[in-house]
């Protein structure tokens, strides 16, 4: 499915890895529990710059990082790699606001979940 009529990934696919990148994270670090936990994470925001095509089944790389952490918001970057490639694919940037799941009202990031964010954060 990943590949498009001209034989590469298809554009809306980049933000779809993005999603799984960052939530996989939230998962194992953070303790995101995604179908009973009382926060969930929302998209408000994301973009994508692609650089080069990829094609399935090339192993496509991920790498995250965390470039504004707020009281209920994150601004993560990423980066899509070809395999082991020395430059991204893509690259892009996604907003998530942590809501209360019951009210969807913004939700403080607290414990474990912010040190997993922190431990992200870009002092550059």
């Amino acid at each position: 499915m990943d590949n498009d009529v001209y034989g590469h990934v298809n554009n809306v696919q980049y933000y779809s890895y993005f999603d799984t990148v960052i939530n996989e994270y939230l998962i194992r670090e953070g303790g995101l529990d995604i179908h009973a936990g009382p926060v969930l994470g929302v998209c408000a925001e994301s973009h994508c710059t692609y650089a080069a095509a990829i094609a399935f089944p090339s192993v496509v790389t991920a790498g995250l990082r965390v470039a504004e952490l707020g009281r209920s918001s994150v601004r993560y970057e990423l980066a899509l790699f070809d395999g082991e490639a020395d430059e991204p694919a893509a690259t892009g940037w996604f907003v998530h606001v942590f809501v209360d799941r019951e009210t969807r009202r913004p939700a403080e990031i607290t414990g474990r979940m912010r040190a997993a964010l922190q431990a992200l954060v870009n002092e550059a």
